[in-house]
């Protein structure tokens, strides 16, 4: 037991603070979970902080959102039930940042911070289902389905390939590019800008849904509990898709610990999520706190 204690502890290692002696090539920054992170046969509870490696993959749930963060000032915004895998993570000699992303399911959007758009050079590939796009400094929208793979340049320029059509280039706002499955891609055409704007909305942040981030000040706390049933609680909350950090507290001469679920941005989204975890998981109501 103290075994499985001790690697629970390690693993809030994943989501601590970033130091400032290193730039993270890619970091979780906002969630709406419920979200997961594969890493080596673990599956992780998303959290805000959260440094990406290659090799990991990304999952996120019904309802869910969140955003990563690039090294090169890019940002990945992902809609729910997104599978996505990342790889070719790179800070090379010569300042050229890499990134393949390798959208086996869901919407997604990339888009670069406005004041770094032509400061950091970069090489960034992104697959989404059948459609490979490669991208230098841009602004794009899509999707990944079991009947479509498209995506739609917002912004910048784009080269997209296809194994069963020829490569195209992408250079105008609202072109749009992709195939049904096990055909051949049509040719680029323009999407309309009202239905561009519907699609937008599956990535950006749910309007009334509890987001945690990095600088969030309110917490959920689950109570104190023997190491057995904090344990019990924990995994239960990671299969659920909520991060949470187990916190020992010495008490009359022994230890208890306590669950806490952090980074939540308002008090009216920490309280929502109390009552939504205490409904579906049919747990105790937690206490909601302000740190």
């Amino acid at each position: 037991m103290r075994t499985k204690l001790g690697v629970a502890l390690a693993i809030l290692g994943l989501f601590s603070t970033l130091t400032a002696a290193a730039v993270p090539n890619a970091v979780v920054d906002v969630v709406q979970a419920p979200a997961w992170v594969e890493r080596d046969g673990r599956r992780l509870a998303m959290a805000p902080g959260m440094v990406l490696e290659n090799r990991d993959r990304i999952l996120t749930g019904k309802q869910a959102r969140a955003i990563v963060q690039l090294a090169d000032g890019s940002a990945i915004k992902l809609g729910e039930n997104t599978n996505v895998a990342v790889n070719a993570l790179k800070q090379p000699e010569n300042g050229v940042f890499t990134a393949a992303l390798d959208i086996a399911k869901g919407a997604f959007r990339l888009t670069t911070d406005i004041f770094r758009k032509h400061q950091t050079k970069r090489a960034i590939n992104v697959r989404s289902g059948t459609v490979t796009i490669g991208i230098r400094g841009t602004d794009l929208w899509g999707r990944a389905s079991d009947e479509k793979d498209f995506v739609c340049l917002l912004e910048g320029r784009i080269s997209v390939t296809h194994p069963l059509g020829e490569p195209a280039e992408l250079s105008e706002p609202l072109q749009f590019y992709g195939a049904e499955k096990g055909m051949a891609p049509g040719a680029v055409a323009f999407a309309d800008k009202a239905q561009v704007a519907l699609w937008a909305l599956e990535t950006e942040l749910a309007y009334g849904m509890p987001s945690q981030r990095r600088d969030g000040r309110w917490a959920l706390h689950f109570g104190q509990h023997g190491k057995d049933d904090a344990l019990a609680l924990y995994d239960q909350l990671v299969a659920a898709g909520y991060a949470s950090r187990i916190v020992p507290v010495r008490v009359s001469g022994e230890y208890r610990y306590g669950l806490r679920l952090g980074g939540l941005v308002t008090e009216r989204e920490a309280l929502a999520l109390a009552d939504r975890l205490a409904r579906d998981l049919l747990l105790p109501a937690p206490t909601v706190r302000r740190h």
